[in-house]
């Protein structure tokens, strides 16, 4: 959303979590969307790392400021997930159209965003699911497929992604974003489902620091 909004607008934080198998394309994803930038080579996620995406919403005007964390696919990171999903509001999954196995590890993901962090009113999180690596030709994306299994498990949808061709990057989380906002709009949402940015900020470098006194121990 480009278009100019009043200075004196709402400015919200909102925390939402990239995750999914190791090399499925969340760094390449969130460089794309963050900074229209894409490498083929990448260095290993160690933990976490996060980005920041400035938007100027229209209905409702708005600013957000949209907090992406990359969370590492590595499986020797996951004792520390439970730090990192900390105050999220949503998660964008990604698999590698490419390597069914990643498509496999989806619902542990899930199962794991689920178990380890909610909402203010105790429902789950909304969860987005991407297939990524669409342009390559081994892909494969069965609409059918994917349709069945996002309504069966809770997805809120799911979109078929390339980083390397900024196919449905900034579609799919101007879709995230427009369903934070939908639920935060619902009077059963109680106002803190959407983080001030002072707060935000606040929380943001308390989860870093956490991560680093860890990681030291």
């Amino acid at each position: 959303m480009d278009l100019p909004v009043a200075d004196n607008v709402e400015e919200r934080l909102y925390k939402v979590l990239v995750i999914g198998e190791f090399g499925v394309g969340k760094t390449s994803i969130i460089r794309r969307y963050t900074e229209n930038f894409f490498s083929p080579n990448y260095k290993l996620t160690i933990g976490v790392d996060f980005a920041l995406k400035p938007l100027e919403w229209q209905n409702p005007p708005c600013k957000i400021n949209l907090q992406l964390w990359d969370i590492a696919g590595h499986e020797r990171f996951g004792q520390m997930t439970r730090v990192y999903y900390k105050y999220a509001i949503a998660a964008v999954l990604v698999y590698d159209t490419t390597r069914s196995a990643t498509f496999d590890a989806v619902l542990k993901w899930y199962s794991d965003v689920n178990s380890k962090v909610m909402l203010s009113d105790e429902k789950p999180v909304p969860c987005l699911l991407l297939a990524n690596k669409c342009d390559l030709d081994e892909a494969q994306v069965d609409k059918e497929t994917l349709d069945a299994f996002c309504h069966k498990h809770g997805f809120i949808g799911w979109f078929a992604t390339s980083a390397k061709d900024d196919t449905n990057i900034s579609d799919a989380f101007e879709f995230l974003v427009s369903k934070i906002l939908e639920m935060t709009a619902m009077p059963s949402q109680p106002d803190r489902s959407a983080v001030h940015l002072d707060d935000g900020q606040d929380s943001e470098r308390s989860l870093v620091r956490e991560w680093k006194d860890r990681c030291c121990e």
